[in-house]
């Protein structure tokens, strides 16, 4: 008994070389294509491999991205405050209450006249820092605009050309410096 099952066939006529041979090739050929099924495995464990990398390589594009606007929020911060700093007017004392608008509240500021007039005109602005509020040149508040407006609360605009041709009372001036 130590012939093989092929052999024994071959013996009794069942299976002849040319079956043999295509038999053979087949399980070869499907051998083949089972190591080839096990490669696949890996070249999908290398896919999301690359691709969890690339989702890390974003994530840290964007949390880099967000600590970069923050720096430079605070650094504008930091320069606004110190424009402020060496351009605020000291109002003295003031015996004229300047009433606006900040964030829904009416709130005010004591100036002299001159201030109160300067303001309405729009030569001064009001600026709004952690510790209160703060009258600054005009030419200052445009430069904190430009690096954030939140801190502008009120600057005038003495445009002319914001005036509509069809307003009946455009003759009409309405002064900015009511008393409330």
């Amino acid at each position: 008994m130590a012939n093989s099952l092929f052999d024994q066939l071959k013996k009794s006529g069942l299976v002849d070389d040319n079956k043999a041979k295509k038999v053979k090739q087949e399980k070869h050929k499907q051998l083949k294509q089972q190591k080839g099924k096990k490669a696949k495995p890996l070249e999908e464990s290398k896919r999301l491999a690359l691709q969890a990398q690339a989702e890390n390589a974003a994530r840290d594009r964007e949390l880099n991205r967000q600590r970069d606007a923050a720096a430079a929020r605070e650094a504008f911060g930091a320069q606004i405050k110190q424009m402020v700093e060496m351009n605020r007017i000291d109002t003295g004392d003031g015996t004229v209450t300047y009433n606006f608008n900040d964030a829904g509240k009416v709130q005010r500021i004591y100036v002299t006249e001159l201030h109160q007039k300067q303001l309405a005109g729009g030569r001064l602005a009001i600026v709004k820092l952690a510790d209160g509020y703060h009258l600054v040149p005009a030419a200052v508040a445009a430069r904190i605009a430009q690096r954030d407006a939140s801190y502008l609360i009120v600057c005038n605009d003495t445009s002319q050309e914001m005036r509509d041709e069809a307003d009946p009372y455009a003759d009409y001036q309405i002064p900015d410096d009511l008393m409330w």
